[in-house]
């Protein structure tokens, strides 16, 4: 029997492997070791790790099962996470940060320019004088070579109470103004008996230099850009730094 909510389960297998931007978002709270913000927090793989090296971590996420599944395993851990059910279109928390985080292109998730506005002007009312932005983002077409049939991509796997769940991307093309990934996701319980399902995300197209423009107008100015380097599974990231002036 499965003991997690769907939305938890999935966003697990998906992301909570992933571990090469971690040591880019020590640095940056290590640059300013206050009060910090996860923008899209999910189930915390970030907030958990950052907590655990002594940082003052809330979280906001729009999903409230992830939202839940994050404030158990902080205090399973004994760690100090705050954890918020929020859009980060429309948030409103009532204190600042020194440092706001969006990992894995979060902030490709916003439903174009109006809402990536609305989230900047959000995040720019919860930071401090000086306090910093920090938004990955990539383009999942880099990960397909242009002069050789790609090898298919392993999937992300995961064991829970006996079930094993796996998923892969099998499908990146065009949608609209944005960037469709199809993943085959597949449970096989217990018993043997498997079940498939297919699950689509759509990222908007946008580059650090766009994204840059539109935060400047809104009060940020862009700092020295970071980089998540590419691994066997994920394509890497840039990271866009915007400093609140």
């Amino acid at each position: 029997m499965r003991t997690l909510d769907e939305a938890v389960l999935w966003h697990d297998v998906e992301c909570a492997s992933y571990v090469a931007d971690l040591p880019l978002w020590r640095e940056l709270a290590a640059e300013r070791p206050r009060a910090l913000l996860d923008v899209g927090c999910g189930s915390g793989r970030v907030a958990l790790d950052l907590a655990a090296r002594g940082r003052d971590v809330t979280g906001i996420d729009s999903d409230p099962a992830l939202v839940s599944a994050l404030t158990a395993r902080a205090r399973e851990r004994g760690l100090r996470v705050q954890a918020n059910v929020a859009d980060a279109r429309s948030f409103s928390l009532g204190r600042t940060f020194a440092l706001a985080i969006a990992p894995m292109q979060v902030v490709q998730l916003l439903a174009g320019p109006a809402g990536r506005e609305a989230a900047l002007r959000c995040v720019r009312s919860h930071l401090d004088p000086g306090g910093v932005f920090a938004a990955a983002l990539a383009d999942p077409f880099e990960a397909i070579p242009d002069d050789a049939e790609p090898l298919p991509p392993l999937p992300d796997v995961r064991e829970e109470a006996g079930w094993v769940f796996s998923s892969a991307p099998v499908a990146v093309r065009p949608e609209g103004d944005g960037t469709a990934i199809d993943r085959l996701r597949q449970a096989v319980s217990p018993q043997g008996e498997l079940t498939e399902s297919m699950a689509t995300i759509v990222l908007d197209r946008v580059g650090p230099a766009q994204l840059e423009a539109e935060a400047e107008a809104l009060g940020f100015r862009a700092l020295e850009r970071r980089s998540v380097p590419e691994t066997d599974g994920y394509v890497g990231s840039t990271v866009v730094v915007l400093e609140a002036v």
